[in-house]
């Protein structure tokens, strides 16, 4: 007989999973103006938000904690995570940051002027508010195939090159403040972009005199796919796929809260010195010295523990298989899922299940608070709310993606877990007619409003 899958890891601590009612869950979802990020963690039984921050560490990574060294400047901690980094990247240079969005800011800070563009695949909500706060604009160059969600092609994350290449033909270099590839890419669905792609682009870059990094929270993930689905890579190591992704770009960006498996923390790659000595100055405004930069030593440890651990083939292999376990029950049951899923989180199409709720009332939204209501699982809307206004119009942007995101935290839940999820899905689902209408905005931020949106029922 076959021996059965196991993970690749045993559980050594434990914490409660909260039950709840139905009526308890509608009343608090009321309270909270319907957006999910303003429930109590207790109010939730599976929490689905995000992966960033929510895995669970390793006993390795707790040992590592009670190591580090605290002192302001020059911390062992520190030289210990730049040469993890330099190992596993091949950037020399780094700032470490507190999180993802801390690192956007510092390189923004340097590279972003007003009327500026951006081109990149799909900028992610923090990357996309960060551009636009300074007055430029971000530029989607995405494949088109992405926003099909029953295409099963493996590398629906790419640049378009051919768009790409537009942008940077049809404006001066010293408009183009950089091109950002966030691997995976994240909007259109967690969706993996190649190595030839992210090789071509880098071409693009030299060509044009224009600098590229990549946003590479999930970049393990990536590798993971380029690995398993890319002409040449089967028998290369993780680690040297991540090698040679890196190897084309001038940099990087990292929320260390993904792929290192770290609650907090993340850093920028630098190729050259004088991009970090710039950077230099904007981390120790906004973060801390440049050898913390707003974390701790014990912090910076465990994240460099989290790179060996969050780049390991059997450990990627179970996390996104774990994905892949709840996409595969939510196709079984008729439920529209975005395809090929994604390496973090199974994306759900709200305008194929609730065909009749229309844009203007955010079905995605509609459909995250009626899976909440359902069974205590905390989604995240990735569409019309998320997209934001025009900054110049004032209009909502419809993008044509309407996904409410189910994103796995790693090492967290079991495949119970997932079962559970799936079936208060399937019981939305089977009910989906009953839905009859969606939202209004009563109250929103200028940028970035979804984190903080209040919401009333269209009745």
């Amino acid at each position: 007989m076959k021996l059965p899958y196991v993970e690749p890891y045993k559980t050594k601590m434990v914490e409660p999973v909260y039950k709840s009612t139905e009526g308890q869950r509608e009343k608090w979802i009321t309270e909270s103006g319907y957006n999910l990020f303003n429930l109590k963690a207790e109010q939730v039984t599976i929490d689905l938000l995000t992966d960033s921050g929510t895995g669970a560490m390793s006993d390795r990574q707790w040992a590592a904690l009670m190591t580090g060294d605290e002192s302001y400047a020059g911390a062992s901690s520190y030289y210990n995570l730049k040469n993890v980094i330099s190992e596993i990247t091949g950037f020399s240079w780094f700032l470490p940051v507190h999180q993802g969005r801390a690192a956007e800011n510092v390189l923004f800070s340097v590279l972003v002027k007003e009327g500026d563009l951006v081109p990149g695949n799909s900028h992610f909500d923090t990357t996309k508010g960060h551009i636009e706060f300074r007055k430029a604009v971000p530029v989607d160059c995405t494949v088109d195939i992405a926003s099909d969600t029953t295409l099963n092609a493996p590398f629906k994350g790419n640049v378009d090159l051919e768009k790409l290449e537009r942008v940077l033909k049809d404006n001066p270099s010293e408009k183009i403040a950089c091109i950002i590839v966030t691997i995976t890419n994240n909007t259109s669905g967690g969706q993996p972009v190649s190595m030839e792609n992210i090789r071509s682009t880098g071409a693009l870059a030299q060509k044009y005199g224009v600098k590229f990094f990549l946003d590479s929270a999930r970049f393990a993930e990536n590798a993971w796919f380029i690995k398993t689905r890319e002409a040449g890579y089967a028998d290369k190591d993780i680690r040297e796929i991540v090698r040679e992704m890196f190897s084309y770009c001038d940099g990087m960006t990292m929320s260390s809260k993904k792929d290192a498996i770290v609650n907090m923390g993340g850093f920028i790659g630098f190729r050259d010195e004088e991009t970090f000595r710039r950077a230099s100055a904007f981390n120790i405004i906004y973060e801390g010295f440049i050898t913390y930069g707003g974390m701790s030593g014990r912090d910076m440890n465990a994240l460099a523990q989290g790179l060996y651990e969050g780049t390991e083939y059997e450990f990627l292999s179970s996390r996104i298989g774990q994905v892949a376990r709840l996409g595969s029950l939510m196709k079984e049951y008729g439920i529209p899922v975005l395809q090929p899923f994604g390496g973090h989180a199974i994306f759900i199409d709200a305008q194929k299940f609730l065909p009749h709720i229309p844009l203007e009332e955010f079905p995605a939204q509609t459909l995250a608070v009626e899976i909440y209501i359902e069974g205590g699982i905390r989604s995240s809307e990735i569409g019309t709310l998320m997209a934001d206004r025009d900054p110049v119009t004032r209009q909502n942007r419809y993008t044509g993606r309407e996904l409410v995101r189910l994103a796995i935290p790693r090492r967290v839940y079991s495949d119970n877990h997932m079962d559970y999820v799936a079936a208060a899905v399937k019981n939305v689902f089977d009910r989906k007619d009953s839905v009859r209408h969606g939202f209004r905005i009563i109250h929103e931020a200028p940028i970035l409003r979804h984190f903080t949106i209040g919401l009333e029922r269209i009745v």
